[in-house]
């Protein structure tokens, strides 16, 4: 759907720029757009590389473990209904590391990864459980102590102070959290009650 969208989109920009004479506009624009998007990728793929590189250093020192270790109290709160020891736990997790560091292109395939295992524990049903809603509901809104993304767009695009964005966004991150688990809890509760 979201492609017709696109298309239809890009058509009728195209209709319009045609009927107002303005398609040399269009053709700068789309050199230009080009252009930046290069920029904007390599810029975004050197702080990736860079904080992917930490994240390895950091699983293989055993500091992942530890950190996946020190809030494994919390998660299982969170997921009661996944069992203990299961590959779920760890990918959300690890996913939620991942989260933690900024790094949302490389939480995605352990995201996916997440919900492949919750919808193996809900029987391989079309409908989301439980655990699966949280997860979603925590991984969009993730806590975030640096946004290295948005660092290295702020530094593509010279920003004089790139980071100074650091505070806000872990302010932002840690009440859109607790608003979505605190969503997420309401209509469970309210769900079970009706049921």
């Amino acid at each position: 759907m979201v492609n017709y969208i696109w298309v239809g989109m890009t058509i009728i920009g195209l209709v319009f720029a045609a009927i107002n004479g303005t398609m040399d506009d269009v053709n700068e624009a789309v050199f230009k757009g080009a252009q930046e998007a290069v920029t904007l990728c390599i810029g975004l793929i050197s702080i990736l590389v860079f904080w992917l590189g930490m994240m390895r250093i950091a699983e293989t020192a055993g500091l992942l473990d530890k950190l996946s270790n020190l809030f494994r109290p919390l998660i299982s709160k969170l997921f009661p209904d996944i069992p203990a020891g299961h590959p779920a736990m760890g990918y959300i997790l690890s996913n939620m590391m991942a989260n933690v560091f900024g790094l949302g292109n490389a939480a995605t395939p352990l995201g996916i990864k997440a919900m492949e295992e919750l919808k193996r524990l809900n029987g391989g049903k079309d409908s989301a459980s439980r655990s699966m809603v949280t997860f979603l509901a925590i991984n969009t809104s993730s806590i975030t102590l640096i946004p290295t993304t948005v660092i290295a767009i702020r530094i593509t695009y010279d920003s004089a102070a790139p980071t100074e964005i650091v505070g806000t966004t872990l302010i932002a991150t840690c009440i859109s959290t607790v608003a979505g688990i605190t969503i997420d809890r309401y209509f469970y509760y309210r769900r079970s009650r009706k049921g």
